[in-house]
């Protein structure tokens, strides 16, 4: 029994303990299980946010639309299902006095997907094994054992208050841009106020669909269902694209000094008299069709709108940061979700190709392929936040809509992100993106 024994070791499957349970943590174990380790995720809300009407609208790209579904299996075709096409990219203007607009600039090549985020999370969530995630657990703190062969974390169960141990081979921290995890190696780091936060909302239509706002709405905007809109006011600018299951997602970009944070979260709690006030702005600025939306939302919140310059390190000696942890972003981009898609498949991959007993060399290389990637999009969505929320821009000035040359029109599109359409080599053939 002896050499069977040596044999199973030395098979035995290595390990990741991934911290954070949001769409990067689950995105991480489907990569991760498909590059053949054991996975167990631990995340601090007590149950599955599935079925909920928890965060709000996000889009994807086309290759993460093609790794979702490579990590669906034979179930691929519900990522279609729980999606609506986004294949025009509309930036307009919206004149404050004639409370009219005008189109900016247009691609009607987009090609990207609409989701909620509690629909998507509940599809990667439900594909997984049942038993890798541990609920109401609370990272505390990790140690490298002495040997320098393992990760050791401590964690509360929140429903008992025991604490208990963990042991693997790797640390992946997807706890989002309050990262703990990532504080611990970089104690200086501090997250950097854009100058603005976001007015959020999904507005569910489907007991009403032919109400006077949903009505007004569908005619002032006539490409919803298949657009994003991005529209710019005078110091500030809207999204708005529809969802699935007759739901309208909306964001409005206030210019304002940074809010005081409670706890550890960037959404901050909202009073009646803050709304009242948010809606009596909202009439200043946008057209009536808008406005009537935005009063329709029962339960509008605000996000703190952060990001921070580039870090030149996402990973340590058995410890690797991915999605928010790694690149906190404003959202101009779209492409927050999407990083940490591509973030997980890039580093299953990695381990994939270097197995466990090279972790440093699939470390390395994962680093090496995303940190150049993500740095210049953070970049890049923080330009396109401070031009659309007529912030002043390095050349001192701040961006006017109704001078702006054809060529800085269009740099308003989604398409001049930085390695926008490009395919990580470590992803091909597999994932190559048709057109």
């Amino acid at each position: 029994s002896k050499p069977k024994g040596r044999e199973m070791k030395a098979h035995k499957k290595p390990k990741a303990i991934i911290v954070g349970g949001s769409i990067a943590g689950v995105s991480c174990a489907h990569a991760l299980i498909a590059a053949g380790w054991d996975v167990v995720v631990l995340e601090k809300s007590t149950a599955s946010p599935t079925g909920t009407p928890i965060g709000a609208g996000l889009s994807l790209d086309p290759l993460s639309q093609k790794i979702i579904s490579s990590w669906l299996g034979p179930n691929a075709q519900q990522l279609h299902s729980l999606t609506i096409p986004l294949s025009i990219d509309q930036n307009q203007v919206t004149d404050v006095e004639k409370k009219i607009s005008w189109t900016l600039t247009r691609d009607e090549n987009f090609n990207f997907r609409a989701a909620h985020w509690a629909d998507l999370h509940g599809l990667l969530y439900k594909a997984l094994p049942p038993d890798i995630f541990f609920w109401g657990h609370l990272f505390l703190s990790f140690c490298v054992s002495d040997d320098k062969t393992s990760v050791e974390v401590t964690t509360k169960v929140l429903q008992t208050g025991d604490t208990i141990s963990i042991v693997g081979d790797l640390l992946v921290a997807a706890d989002g841009c309050l990262s703990s995890i990532r504080q611990s190696f970089l104690p200086d780091f501090k997250l950097r106020y854009s100058g603005y936060c976001a007015w959020r909302g999904v507005l569910d239509f489907s007991d009403d669909e032919n109400s006077e706002a949903i009505i007004g709405i569908r005619k002032a905007y006539s490409d919803l269902g298949k657009c994003v809109y991005f529209d710019l006011g005078c110091g500030t600018h809207s999204v708005l694209y529809e969802l699935l299951n007759k739901r309208i997602n909306w964001i409005w970009y206030v210019n304002q000094p940074e809010p005081e944070v409670e706890g550890n979260s960037v959404t901050k709690k909202v009073s009646s008299d803050m709304i009242v006030k948010m809606h009596e702005e909202a009439e200043k600025v946008w057209v009536p069709e808008l406005v009537k939306v935005i009063k329709e939302m029962k339960q509008p919140f605000l996000n703190i709108i952060y990001d921070c310059d580039p870090l030149e390190k996402i990973c340590w000696d058995y410890v690797v940061l991915i999605g928010d942890a790694a690149h906190p972003a404003t959202p101009h981009g779209s492409r927050s979700t999407t990083m940490s898609i591509l973030d997980a498949a890039v580093l299953g991959k990695c381990l994939e190709k270097w197995g466990a007993k090279c972790l440093g060399s699939a470390l390395e290389e994962y680093q090496s392929i995303r940190l150049p990637v993500t740095s210049m999009q953070v970049l890049h969505s923080r330009r396109l936040g401070r031009i659309k929320q007529g912030l002043i821009l390095p050349n001192g000035k701040p961006f006017d809509p109704k001078m702006a040359s054809l060529e800085d029109r269009e740099g308003l599109q989604q398409k001049n992100m930085p390695f926008f359409a490009d395919v990580p080599s470590v992803l091909l053939p597999r994932y190559a993106v048709d057109g």
